[in-house]
């Protein structure tokens, strides 16, 4: 897709999911796009800012880093939670692996609002958070999605990552109106806009980014950009990429649907944002310092306006009491909270299950490679009795460990690629590839299967699992 993108003519800024850059060893790709003036935005899923915790200083640290060195005008993030649970509730630290919606109560408010304040002041350029799709609605909510984003603006000065594709999926999945979404938030808090594809299943939206934009998508963005300038639009794709000319079509009709009503609406300018419009596109311009400049100014200013006082510690551990409740129903079968859909719930439950094993065989492609056909049911089985605590990675290696404890797979072959697998990447540095060693690793897997000796790479904390 990055190649496909480098030809296209008249894109002019670019996003990247910010967990998946190493500031040192950055893509080829973002490198040349960045060369030709091509802006990089950072765009992050794993803070969690709308969890009952603080944002994780090092999260935020990496986060930083990536800005800095892509020289990104902003970053991005969501406001969702991402885990749940650990010291402020006395339970199990649980990982969703998904970006979950927040209660819009005002004990959830008080909570964001410090942890976007927090990342703020921990960020070299300005932050955008973004609405997200859900499957499931909280119960007994205080105030709409509209009134929610405009009291966090409000009391904040963080600028809007406003996603249409996720107002559509929220009015499929939980009855919200899109329009009165855009008649409440602030539309001239917008940074820019994104716009995604996705599926129905059953009565239920999924906004997968790896389907065709829907025209009732592009129809919200219309809407959108009727009411005001977007400082710029982009368009999500994540996986099953189409071929460059079905993308350019894509981009063609997000254009189209833009200009269509500029052209029939009286529309506000676009708000002082450190992403520019270029042109009515799907794109956006290289950042000026003076835009870049005011937007860290109107931030300050805004977010010195609303006060220092942090939240309570009850009001945290209300909010997080509540999430972990409902990520371990969703994660650990555990009983559903009162007022929840128990429908709902059980389609986000099988949705979370999925994705987890979708990544893991993305992160940890060999696996699905070593065990065939018997991956996904034995991942799935896995994964039922055993809900995430940590990354993707630590998840695959969990899973792998999984196996050769429970002496899977049966055939001795598969096992042994299996175990060097897991060998060689839970150790405290990775293998050699000298000769030498990489003789000594054949030979290993070529000997009689039985317990691996101390001379084996290994961790630290735990013993190597037998080969059976």
């Amino acid at each position: 897709m990055a190649d496909a993108v480098e030809r296209m003519p008249g894109i002019d800024w670019v996003e990247a999911v910010s967990e998946n850059l190493c500031p040192g060893h950055l893509p080829e790709s973002l490198l040349r796009l960045r060369a030709r003036g091509v802006t990089v935005v950072p765009h992050g899923v794993s803070l969690g800012l709308g969890g009952a915790d603080r944002p994780d200083e090092n999260r935020l640290a990496e986060l930083a880093a990536r800005a800095e060195a892509l020289g990104s005008p902003l970053v991005t993030e969501h406001i969702a939670f991402v885990r749940a649970g650990g010291g402020l509730t006395a339970s199990p630290l649980l990982e969703a692996g998904h970006l979950l919606p927040v209660p819009r109560s005002r004990d959830a408010l008080d909570v964001l609002c410090e942890n976007v304040r927090i990342a703020q002041d921990a960020l070299p350029v300005p932050l955008a958070v973004e609405n997200i799709a859900a499957l499931i609605s909280w119960p007994h909510e205080e105030m709409t999605e509209g009134q929610f984003l405009y009291e966090l603006v409000e009391r904040t000065g963080v600028r809007l990552l406003i996603d249409v594709a996720n107002l559509h999926t929220n009015h499929v999945n939980r009855g919200e109106d899109p329009a009165r979404a855009l008649d409440e938030l602030p539309v001239e808090a917008i940074a820019y806009v994104h716009v995604a594809g996705g599926f129905e299943r059953d009565g239920v939206w999924h906004d997968s980014h790896a389907h065709p934009v829907p025209d009732a998508v592009l129809d919200i963005l219309g809407d959108l950009a009727s009411r005001v300038d977007p400082p710029g639009v982009l368009l999500e794709r994540d996986e099953d990429f189409p071929a460059a000319h079905e993308l350019e079509r894509e981009l063609t009709s997000i254009r189209t649907a833009v200009a269509k009503a500029r052209a029939t609406a009286t529309v506000l300018p676009p708000p002082p944002n450190p992403v520019t419009a270029a042109t009515a596109t799907a794109t956006a311009t290289d950042v000026s310092e003076a835009d870049a400049a005011a937007s860290e100014t109107t931030g300050t200013r805004t977010s010195s306006a609303a006060g220092t006082s942090g939240v309570s510690d009850a009001a945290r551990q209300r909010v997080g009491l509540a999430q972990a409740a409902l990520l371990s129903a969703l994660v650990a079968g555990t009983p559903v909270p009162e007022g929840f859909d128990r429908a709902r719930l059980a389609v986000q439950s099988r949705a979370l299950l999925a994705k987890r094993a979708d990544i893991v065989a993305k992160v940890a492609p060999e696996l699905p490679e070593i065990l065939g056909a018997a991956y996904r049911p034995a991942f799935v089985a896995y994964a039922h009795a055993r809900p995430m605590t940590g990354g993707y990675r630590r998840d695959a290696l969990g899973f792998a460990e999984h196996m050769l404890l429970d002496h899977a797979p049966g055939d001795p072959r598969t096992r042994r690629l299996l175990t060097q697998w897991w060998l060689d990447r839970s150790g405290a540095k990775p293998p050699s590839g000298r000769r030498l060693a990489r003789l000594v690793r054949a030979a290993r897997l070529r000997a009689p299967a039985r317990f691996a000796g101390p001379s084996l790479p290994r961790p630290v904390t735990r013993s190597v699992p037998g080969r059976g």
